[in-house]
């Protein structure tokens, strides 16, 4: 690890825990070391204002006075997969028809991360889109804010059309 205060590294690692209401969340290197610091800003500026705790993260960090701490997000995965449990909505779907559906563009109309849902209204069309906390889990985003952009593959469930996966805005400009 640099010694020099000014020096950055590149780190791979997982997110130990990130509250967003608290506005910030630690980072666990993959090589051992301290806790590093994730700040919601830092966060912002890759483009999600959330994190799923145990999600993969490569960031740009530096040592400070007070601790090591992330300055930049260069990539975020979503956390590995621990259970077998899908939604209902998604057992009749082939895993590959959902990989495909087209991104498009929304914004969050409402999510209550207590209640496990909320809603997004994709632009240019008036109906809602319905996102389960499950769906954004395993997308890798923990929460979500109104009026945050984000790119859905939107599916037609069993009870109207549903987010099948959700990307930061940012996240989804780069997902080529």
């Amino acid at each position: 690890m640099p010694e020099d205060l000014n020096d950055m590294y590149r780190v791979r690692g997982h997110v130990k825990w990130f509250d967003p209401a608290k506005g910030y969340g630690f980072v666990v290197s993959e090589t051992g070391g301290p806790d590093i610091l994730l700040h919601v800003n830092v966060l912002r500026n890759f483009g999600q204002s959330s994190v799923a705790d145990g999600a993969g993260i490569e960031i740009m960090t530096h040592r400070t006075e007070r601790g090591v701490q992330a300055v930049e997000v260069l990539s975020i995965e979503p956390p590995a997969r621990t259970d077998t449990m899908m939604l209902a909505d998604f057992a009749d779907l082939d895993p590959e028809v959902i990989a495909h559906a087209p991104l498009e563009a929304a914004r969050v109309k409402w999510f209550d991360k207590g209640k496990g849902f909320g809603f997004a209204n994709v632009f240019g069309r008036s109906e809602d889109v319905f996102v389960h906390i499950e769906v954004l889990r395993r997308s890798g985003l923990a929460d979500l804010q109104p009026g945050e952009a984000l790119a859905l593959r939107v599916i037609d469930g069993k009870r109207g059309r549903m987010a099948a996966q959700v990307l930061a805005w940012e996240a989804a400009l780069n997902d080529d």
